[in-house]
C-alpha cells in the first residue's frame, strides 16, 4: 500500500470532526488533540484514526508527507480565522528559505534554526525536512493551540525540535543558533514595559511587534549566522524605519531582499518580501552587490528557473558556496 497525503488527510479530518463533537472543542483544538493520540501511543478508539495508524505502519512515509497532512487539517482549521496570528506560510516560500539556508550551510553536515514566531511549526519543520544537512530546531509561541499543534506535529515527523511557550519577545533560555527564519507578526506590541528593553521601542505609545522580532531575532543569532525574514513590503517606508534601518547598519549586513510575487497574497497590503540578513561578526563582511529582485510567479517554471540561475550565479561571484 501506497502512502497517499489527501487519503491521510481525509481520515485525520474525519477524526479531527469526532473529537470535535465530543470534546466541544474547535476544529485546531481537535487537531491538536487527535495529533496527541497519534503520538501517546494509546489505543485508539476513532476507525479512522486507526486506518490513518495503519497507514502510518505498512507503508514507507516521509516527515515531509506526513507535514503536509498536518499542514491540510491546519490550513482548513484556519480558513476563516478572525485571529490574525492563526495564518500559515506557504509551502512555495517554505522551500525558497530552504534553498536559501541549504547554500548558506556551505556544506556543514549539522545546524541550529529557530523561528520566533514558529505557530504551528510548519514554516521550521517544511525548512528543516527540505534541508540535507542534520537540523535542531527551535520555536517560540505564546499561542497555547498553536504550540500544542506544533510540538505534536514535531513528534509526528520525528524531528529534533525544542519549543518554548511564553511571549517571544521576552528573554529566551536559547544560546545563539546558526539561523533564524520568521514570517514576522505585524502590528502592535502591546506590553509598553517589556518594550523598554529594546533599542527598537517606540518613543511614544505602543511599539511595532515587527521592529522587535528583528532585535530579538538579532540577539538571539550567532555572529556570522544569516536571519531569513518575511517582511511587510512596506516595513522600510513606514515611520520609524529610519531607526530600523540605523540599527541593520550597526549590526548586519543586508544580503538580499526579494520581493514576492503578488499573486500569492490576497491583497497588496499583505504582500511581502524575503529579507535576508548577516549578523557581524569579526571576520564577517557585506556583499560585493547585495542581491536584490522581484520574484516571478511560482507558477512560471521557466522564469523561476531563470531567478534561480541568476541566484546561483550571485551565491557564486559572492563566494559564498
Amino acid at each position: 500500500m501506497e502512502f497517499s497525503v489527501e487519503r491521510a488527510f481525509d481520515l485525520l479530518d474525519q477524526s479531527i470532526q469526532l473529537i470535535q463533537n465530543e470534546e466541544r472543542v474547535t476544529y485546531l483544538d481537535g487537531l491538536a488533540l487527535a495529533l496527541k493520540k497519534f503520538n501517546a501511543g494509546v489505543e485508539l478508539t476513532e476507525p479512522s484514526l486507526q486506518e490513518m495508524a495503519k497507514m502510518l505502519e505498512e507503508t514507507e512515509v516521509t516527515s515531509e508527507q506526513i507535514r503536509k497532512v498536518i499542514q491540510l487539517a491546519i490550513i482548513k482549521g484556519m480558513k476563516g480565522s478572525t485571529q490574525q496570528q492563526h495564518m500559515i506560510t506557504p509551502d512555495s516560500i517554505a522551500l525558497f528559505i530552504g534553498y536559501f539556508l541549504q547554500k548558506f550551510l556551505n556544506n556543514k553536515e549539522e545546524f541550529r534554526v529557530f523561528d520566533p514566531a514558529s505557530g504551528t511549526g510548519n514554516l521550521l519543520t517544511a525548512v528543516i525536512n527540505q534541508v540535507e544537512a542534520n537540523g535542531t530546531g527551535y520555536g517560540s509561541e505564546i499561542d497555547p493551540t498553536l504550540i500544542q499543534i506544533a510540538v505534536e506535529s514535531a513528534n509526528l515527523q520525528e524531528q529534533q525540535i525544542e519549543f518554548f511557550h511564553q511571549d517571544s519577545l521576552t528573554p529566551l533560555l536559547l544560546e545563539p543558533v546558526d539561523f533564524v527564519i520568521a514570517d514576522l507578526p505585524v502590528g502592535y506590541y502591546p506590553d509598553d514595559t517589556q518594550s523598554l528593553q529594546y533599542q527598537l521601542r517606540a518613543e511614544e505609545g505602543h511599539s511595532y511587534a515587527h521592529h522587535l522580532f528583528i532585535e530579538q531575532s538579532i540577539k538571539y543569532t550567532k555572529e556570522g549566522g544569516y536571519l531569513l525574514f518575511l517582511i511587510p513590503n512596506f516595513l522600510f517606508t513606514s515611520d520609524q524605519s529610519e531607526k530600523l534601518q540605523k540599527y541593520l547598519r550597526e549590526h548586519t549586513h543586508i544580503v538580499s531582499l526579494m520581493q514576492l510575487p503578488l499573486t500569492l497574497f490576497t491583497s497588496e497590503k499583505f504582500a511581502k518580501s524575503l529579507f535576508i540578513l548577516q549578523k557581524k561578526g569579526q571576520d564577517t563582511k557585506p556583499p560585493k552587490q547585495a542581491l536584490m529582485a522581484q520574484l516571478p510567479s511560482f507558477k512560471d517554471v521557466q522564469a523561476t528557473d531563470n531567478m534561480l540561475k541568476k541566484i546561483d550565479k550571485w551565491f557564486k561571484n559572492e563566494n559564498l558556496e
